[in-house]
């Protein structure tokens, strides 16, 4: 008796080209946008945004490819990486930011933990001052 062999494969979803979406989206596999979306999207996978697509809104997942506009926060668990044809405007929240050059990127980036701040220390010239009075 043969064994049947399954294997998961993970999803890949798909907003095609000439397609619009209003509204958030939400998916477990990795996603595709090559038409628009105005909304949220979050994925517990990859987002990959085409060379077509764009995005309005707000993009939370583990890795992303922007190779598209788009116009959002971005919340990316580990590599967010912005391809030569991007445009993006908003704000970046990363462990890890790849940029090719011909990438526009305008906003604030925002990688790693941040932890504790680094405790600061005194001016010496001030300190100089305080003791001289």
């Amino acid at each position: 008796m043969a064994k049947t062999i399954t294997s998961e494969t993970p999803t890949v979803n798909m907003i095609g080209k000439g397609t619009s979406i209003k509204g958030d989206v939400r998916s477990d596999g990795d996603f595709r946008i090559d038409g628009t979306l105005l909304g949220s999207i979050q994925s517990t996978g990859k987002i990959v945004v085409g060379s077509t697509g764009t995005i309005e809104g707000e993009i939370n997942c583990q890795n992303a490819d922007i190779s598209g506009i788009v116009k959002a926060t971005l919340k990316v668990k580990e590599l967010l990486s912005l391809k030569a044809t991007s445009r993006v405007y908003g704000d970046v929240y990363t462990s890890k930011l790849a940029i090719e050059p011909g990438a526009v990127f305008t906003g604030t980036c925002n990688m790693g933990d941040p932890g504790p701040k680094p405790e600061v220390k005194d001016d010496p010239v001030k300190e100089k001052e305080k003791i001289l009075g």
